[in-house]
């Protein structure tokens, strides 16, 4: 009654009217209909660190009001935690993809991993510029007087992989007496678990030929050395490309050159050794050619697959058996593999 006295324009029924249409209108700002909170008494604060847990949280305070001609009118709510289930969920389901043999230890990844990788690169990028002209010069003489075993060019690559790696790493190798003549072809084979087992396998100084993706033909400088290698070239997916290849190989054991194969078909992620393909021992049966097994270890943990730009320390140790004869391309490939496999458990 003193509100009506003091303001005769206005009624009791006009008023609970505005009263009723100005929260109405405040109620349509908040997020979250039915809870009670009005924009005007809640406060919205989202923490980066346990926001997945807590969500959202409405902060309630005691006295907020709106101005009024000669009066406020008062509005106390509470309002509700809210918990917004949603981002707990994806975190869960985050947290459970992966698998204790995809991750490495955060030793491995130390600025100083970095920096040696940095310059790893950098060295055998300025070695290949110098090294790829003397290849050049000689390119003509080597396809007139040694077509197929190269061996100029490989005394090149032997050269260009030991004053890359010799300035980072150290190298242990056991069994070279194990390794055949110069002038004796033969299908070598060896695990694979990171991109330094290519320099590593070319310290040993023998002229056979590699088989690589044709993607790598590509890249200048190290492409060109491989073309006048002659490094086989394959692609992965096509059948017709796999034929070929083995087909180029014993073409090459048969004018007296060797060959090399990773059996696995790719590079361990966890240095695990993998199933081996027998077109490497198929070779070698069809051909009579000895199969030289090479075992490669620490290669993995100086350079996981998948984390070429870091370079760890430590010694990579080649372990190469006996060779191995005969005609049934899967007994060769058991033997061979199970060489191989005793040696990395040993290791382990």
């Amino acid at each position: 009654m003193e509100v009506a006295a003091a303001y005769p324009s206005f009624s009791l029924l006009h008023l609970r009217s505005r009263k009723s249409s100005t929260h109405s209108s405040l109620s349509r700002l908040c997020p979250y209909k039915g809870l009670g909170c009005s924009a005007y008494n809640q406060a919205v604060l989202r923490n980066p660190y346990s926001s997945a847990q807590n969500g959202f949280q409405c902060i309630t305070r005691k006295r907020v009001g709106f101005s009024w001609p000669n009066f406020d009118l008062k509005l106390n709510r509470r309002c509700y935690d809210i918990k917004l289930s949603r981002n707990v969920v994806v975190r869960s389901q985050l947290a459970g993809t992966g698998t204790p043999d995809a991750a490495y230890p955060l030793s491995e990844l130390k600025l100083g991993s970095k920096v040696r990788g940095i310059c790893f690169y950098a060295v055998t990028a300025v070695v290949a510029i110098f090294l790829i002209v003397l290849m050049l010069v000689g390119h003509p003489f080597v396809l007139l007087l040694d077509r197929y075993r190269r061996k100029f060019h490989h005394f090149i690559a032997k050269l260009w992989a030991t004053l890359t790696v010799s300035p980072f790493l150290k190298l242990e190798i056991e069994g070279l007496e194990n390794l055949p003549s110069s002038d004796t072809p033969a299908v070598y084979v060896s695990n694979h678990q990171s991109f330094l087992d290519i320099y590593t396998l070319l310290t040993l100084g023998k002229s056979f030929k590699f088989i690589s993706k044709t993607g790598i033909f590509l890249f200048p400088v190290i492409g060109w050395a491989m073309s006048m290698m002659g490094v086989i070239p394959l692609k992965r997916m096509d059948s017709r490309s796999q034929l070929e290849c083995l087909k180029r190989c014993m073409e090459l054991i048969k004018k007296g050159a060797s060959v090399c194969f990773f059996p696995e078909g790719t590079r361990s992620k966890d240095g695990k050794l993998g199933a081996f393909k027998k077109g490497a021992f198929s070779v070698a049966a069809k051909t009579g050619v000895p199969v030289v097994p090479i075992t490669l270890m620490g290669t993995g943990k100086i350079m996981p697959s998948g984390m070429e730009g870091m370079l760890n320390e430590g010694t990579i140790k080649v372990v190469i058996h006996k060779p191995i004869q005969g005609h049934d391309a899967g007994e060769l490939c058991n033997e061979a593999r199970n060489l191989i496999a005793d040696t990395l458990g040993l290791q382990s």
